[in-house]
């Protein structure tokens, strides 16, 4: 099969299915532009362990992992068959790499998950593992763990990063659904652009110093975190072009990347 370019996506609210915003049109037309991959391994904010861990579920059921929200969110089901046999061979190529990797035959699609896919892939006919992330090991782990994931690419496994390019939950602005974001924001979304295009590694792990307003745009590293993993999946020399970019209530950034 021809190579899948990992890729990044902010996927916002758990109510954008439900919401008129640009990111939505871009995410369901994502799958659309893109040939059909065999597998889909998605590396979500929303599931946080010590040491990587793969989901092995051949039924993963759909996680709502949120309270708050209008009755039909929960209605929602994205019925994707697991992919055991990729998940596998994701923690085999963490092992090699040296990680305490392991699997999980419990863990179902958190909304880090399931939203994106549900836009991109309606029919939820490919199927879909998860990746954990490690929120106390920072970016040049995620990195080091996106490029031992690198050979599923070439695979058809499409490796997924879904997080938030900028996510300040404290700093939304209700009155604001879809905008042209802070100032702040835009500073720290146009730096982040700037370093994956250029590939530049150093900046990259030291972005909470380097950064305009990187603690303003992350006052916890969690949802940034995929996006150094699908970069890595690039592989040696990988550059990010940003294939989206839209706002939610002012502080959440929908950019999404490509990577090769």
């Amino acid at each position: 099969m021809s190579r899948l370019p990992p890729i990044f996506v902010s996927h916002g609210a758990p109510t954008l299915p439900m919401d008129d915003v640009p990111a939505r049109e871009f995410l369901s037309g994502l799958g659309k532009a893109m040939p059909h991959p065999k597998a889909i391994l998605v590396v979500s904010a929303h599931w946080e362990t010590e040491a990587p861990t793969v989901s092995v579920a051949a039924k993963p059921e759909t996680i709502h992992d949120f309270y708050g929200f209008p009755r039909e969110l929960y209605d929602m089901r994205y019925p994707a068959p697991g992919a055991p046999a990729e998940a596998s061979r994701a923690r085999k190529l963490l092992a090699d790499a040296g990680f305490s990797a392991s699997e999980d035959a419990g863990q179902g699609l958190d909304h880090g998950a399931w939203v994106p896919l549900l836009l991109a892939w309606p029919e939820a006919d490919v199927p879909v593992a998860q990746i954990s992330i490690q929120p106390k090991l920072g970016p040049a782990h995620h990195i080091s763990v996106g490029r031992a994931l690198a050979p599923l690419c070439e695979e058809g496994i499409l490796v997924i990063g879904s997080g938030g390019a900028v996510h300040n939950l404290r700093a939304l602005d209700w009155r604001n659904g879809s905008s042209n974001g802070a100032d702040w924001a835009r500073a720290f979304d146009d730096w982040l652009t700037e370093a994956l295009a250029a590939g530049d590694d150093a900046a990259l792990c030291e972005y909470r110093d380097r950064a305009p307003n990187a603690r303003l745009a992350h006052p916890r590293d969690e949802h940034l975190l995929p996006v150094f993993v699908a970069y890595g999946a690039g592989g040696p020399g990988s550059r990010g072009r940003r294939i989206h970019s839209s706002y939610t209530h002012g502080a959440l950034s929908l950019s999404a990347y490509s990577f090769g």
